[in-house]
């Protein structure tokens, strides 16, 4: 009944970083491109290649929602193809390769996204996308901000509308108090390993990591142009838990350095974001509420170098410069330390405050300056002065998270519906417990009740003998225990059992 698949195999799109490359061509598999794909991969290191613009288009638009992409489109397939993804806001820019110079351009001209070269020109184009993609990673910072508004009674659930807020925050809590272990470590290098297999250069960055790694230098580690920034970053935007959960040992880390170096003193810093409409639209109308980000917040305490970047943005589609501006007080940081990591940074010229994902800030302004750049003023919250604290507290009591292991990540996932997530952190629980262990009775009530709210009585039946099972054996054969164990079950889950499943399984 356990199921061991990782979860980051179990979805068609589960590479580990945000950029990915789609390269359409009919002959996109061809020998002769076999040597642009490797060099490829050293800018942007997942490919997706197509050899049909109608499967191509279907996993941009359906699968790749959340990645941030660049197209790759040889011949005429442009045509077919660019102006239905042009639109899309996760299509960061596309590049026609075609056989000669094809006076027939004029199509292309609309679409500002799109840059053309001839075949025999190709190193060019590979040089302009590594270019452009230096370019883009400075800009393309995704920023996903999570609202929590005291205006409605939403807060009260992880359903409703401050759901996500709230289901982030459990979760960080939740991974900083989950001991790390070997096994999981192996795990996560096992999937870089898949991840970067026939790219040597990142190869090189692993094997280093896996040597040189202490967790001293983790925000060195972090500072850096390689597969560790990328991928933490990555798996904490997507809220990739399983990642985030393979990857915690080393968010700890970091947590612990930013604790060690917290600032002393409050700080003024700045960060540039561009934002969808949407986006910004929503923080508008989040003025006077708390928000929170899903990933480490990366910040400058240089005003003047931050509008630099934004200067150079004026080209993007569809997408608003905001200019990001935030007090913190280092005495109000108990839970989400901050702290300058510009002694670790790879560009030390610019002074870098890094915060810890899930920090919360109060929203006070946003407004447009004569440049059109939208100022956004926020400031961090202490943990006690917000009234998220009641809300959280009262589902940390439900879950039992100030005990964590790996039952509780699991009741978690279960309490905000996340079913078969929980199934399986609740099945790698009871795969790495001891004989006798009490975690055995709370893992097996609690999947018989999951398998139940899934409609699977098999498998309820299952997990109910298994409880009994265990009830057996740390009771000598205490047949009312049993039966109280039994009947406690049935109470939680009669209304969804079958009356035949009841009947049968009380026959013990």
């Amino acid at each position: 009944m356990t199921t061991n698949v990782p979860l980051h195999e179990m979805h068609e799109n589960n590479h580990l970083e945000l950029f990915s490359l789609i390269w359409l061509d009919v002959n996109v598999d061809a020998q002769k491109n076999k040597d642009t794909e490797t060099k490829l991969r050293l800018i942007i290191n997942h490919i997706k290649k197509f050899d049909n613009a109608d499967e191509c288009k279907i996993y941009i638009e359906q699968i790749a929602k959340d990645d941030l992409l660049v197209v790759l489109v040889s011949g005429q397939l442009g045509r077919q193809i660019v102006p239905s993804i042009h639109q899309h806001r996760q299509v960061l820019g596309i590049y026609i390769n075609s056989e000669d110079n094809d006076s027939d351009k004029q199509w292309a001209y609309e679409f500002p996204k799109l840059k053309w070269c001839v075949d025999d020109e190709l190193d060019e184009l590979i040089s302009q996308i590594n270019e452009d993609h230096i370019s883009r990673k400075k800009m393309e910072k995704l920023l996903w901000i999570n609202v929590f508004t005291t205006t409605t009674d939403a807060g009260k659930s992880t359903t409703g509308v401050n759901g996500q807020f709230l289901f982030s925050q459990l979760v960080i809590n939740c991974l900083l108090r989950l001991k790390p272990n070997e096994m999981d470590k192996n795990e996560l290098i096992s999937c870089f390993e898949k991840e970067y297999r026939g790219n040597q250069l990142e190869l090189d960055h692993l094997r280093k990591f896996q040597k040189n790694y202490s967790p001293d230098k983790v925000l060195w580690w972090y500072t850096r142009e390689s597969f560790f920034y990328r991928t933490l970053n990555a798996s904490l935007y997507k809220q990739n838990i399983h990642m985030m959960f393979l990857y915690r040992s080393f968010i700890n880390d970091i947590y612990h350095q930013l604790q060690h170096y917290q600032s002393k003193s409050p700080v003024r810093v700045y960060r540039y974001q561009l934002m969808s409409i949407d986006e910004l639209s929503s923080l508008q109308k989040s003025i006077g509420q708390f928000v929170s980000v899903n990933s480490f917040l990366s910040t400058s305490t240089q005003r003047q170098i931050t509008y630099i970047y934004l200067n150079d943005s004026n080209q993007k589609i569809n997408l608003e410069p905001v200019f990001f501006e935030i007090d913190a007080d280092p005495k109000v940081a108990k839970e989400r330390p901050f702290a300058d990591i510009t002694q670790w940074n790879q560009f030390p010229l610019e002074s870098k405050v890094l915060f810890m994902p899930g920090s919360i800030f109060r929203l006070h302004s946003i407004d447009r300056d004569d440049r059109h750049i939208w100022i956004v003023k926020m400031s961090l919250c202490g943990d006690g002065e917000h009234s998220l604290k009641h809300v959280l507290g009262d589902i940390k009591k439900q879950i039992g998270i100030e005990e964590s292991n790996l039952c509780t990540l699991g009741k978690m996932l279960w309490k905000i519906g996340k079913l078969d997530l929980a199934k399986m952190y609740y099945n790698r629980c009871l795969s790495e417990l001891s004989d006798n262990d009490p975690l055995f009775l709370t893992a097996y009530e609690d999947l018989a009740d999951i398998t139940s709210q899934l409609h699977d009585y098999d498998e309820f039946v299952y997990w109910r003998q298994k409880l009994l099972n265990f009830k057996d054996r740390i009771s000598s054969n205490d047949t009312h225990k049993k039966g109280e164990i039994i009947r406690s079950l049935y109470h939680s889950n009669a209304k969804r059992i079958p009356v035949s499943i009841r009947m049968a399984t009380f026959l013990y």
